[in-house]
């Protein structure tokens, strides 16, 4: 399996900064976000991210060609949406929706190794995970938790499954408030400086999936 760790992690490299370059140009970019930004740290995360996650796929469902598909297809929108969200601070609906019906039949088949027979607590992690995340964010208006991000977290709780989406969050809510801590204490953000969490919920999802 190592020459083909090897063969798919450049490959997720190379899809990393295509990302990178194409989430420069869509989706429509606004006044605050404009188009053509050039190469800088998010391009080499996106391809570090999107290296590493393709580099293990293989490893992590050697014997089962149809998890890696299935979870490398969607491990393809997820580096997208990484490139897309730090860009411009946006996960498109095109690269979040189509996931969950296919995630919903995958787990109701039962060919989902990371669900199993645990369906219904699969389902019930991708209602009530996002639901806990957003409800509280309600107050403090549009933005507060994006849509995009609950979206996401819906497909997270039908593939990851309930025990591994639940992992997800807290280590993307850990890793948040590392990386907050450290850019307030450089001051390269403020206390009021708006700062995506999709990129967040992305690593963590593909940490719960990779990490046995």
């Amino acid at each position: 399996m190592e020459p083909l760790s090897a063969l798919l992690g450049a490959a997720g490299f190379g899809l990393g900064l295509a990302a990178d370059r194409f989430a420069t140009r869509w989706p429509e970019h606004d006044e605050e976000h404009p188009p053509g930004r050039a190469v800088d740290w998010r391009t080499a995360l996106t391809a570090l991210v999107g290296a590493v996650a393709f580099g293990l796929l293989p490893l992590r469902f050697a014997g089962d060609p149809l998890a890696a598909l299935i979870f490398g297809a969607w491990f393809v929108t997820l580096v997208v949406g990484l490139a897309t969200d730090l860009d411009q601070r946006i996960l498109p609906d095109l690269l979040t929706l189509p996931v969950i019906p296919v995630a919903l039949v995958y787990a109701l088949s039962g060919a989902n190794p990371l669900v199993g027979p645990e369906v219904v607590l699969a389902v019930v992690a991708a209602l009530a995970i996002p639901a806990v995340l957003f409800v509280p964010s309600i107050p403090f208006g549009a933005g507060a938790f994006g849509i995009g991000d609950v979206k996401l977290l819906v497909a997270v709780g039908l593939l990851a499954g309930g025990s591994r989406a639940l992992g997800s969050v807290v280590f993307a809510l850990v890793l948040s408030g590392v990386v907050l801590l450290v850019l307030l204490a450089a001051r390269r953000i403020g206390r009021r400086t708006y700062v995506p969490f999709g990129p967040f919920f992305i690593i963590g999802a593909l940490w719960a999936v990779l990490v046995r």
